[in-house]
């Protein structure tokens, strides 16, 4: 429970990076950005896994890009249940799709990379 919580943190941190770097894309603050990270959590549990399952030709076909607008597709989902999240459209949805990934992936990796150095700090100290 407490790697979803810090995981949902990190997220919306990673939200209010992307949001501040593309003009089309507003939210009105720290806790818009966690509401948007559940809600885009929850999206992609039930939703994205219907979603990719129905795309399946469509997305044999494309070479899997279309999961590209998948994901463009439960950011929008997400500005209409987010009232704080506003995206000017899908081709906001979609860039902000890609810049969110790539802010997500450097938190996590940095975040990874010090729990191992602690993980292996501990175990030395144990021997």
């Amino acid at each position: 429970m407490s790697n979803y919580i810090i995981r949902l943190l990190l997220d919306a941190v990673a939200i209010l990076a992307a949001a501040y770097l593309l003009p089309g894309v507003e939210i009105e603050g720290y806790w818009a950005a966690i509401l948007v990270a559940f809600s885009l959590s929850i999206l992609n549990s039930i939703v994205k896994p219907i979603m990719v399952i129905v795309t399946i030709p469509v997305t044999v076909f494309s070479l899997g890009l279309f999961l590209f607008v998948i994901n463009a597709f439960m950011i929008l989902l997400a500005d209409w249940i987010v009232d704080e999240f506003i995206v000017d459209g899908f081709w906001y949805a979609l860039l902000f799709s890609l810049v969110l990934t790539l802010f997500k992936s450097l938190l996590n990796g940095l975040f990874k990379d010090s729990s191992k150095s602690a993980k292996v700090s501990d175990q030395r100290g144990r021997y």
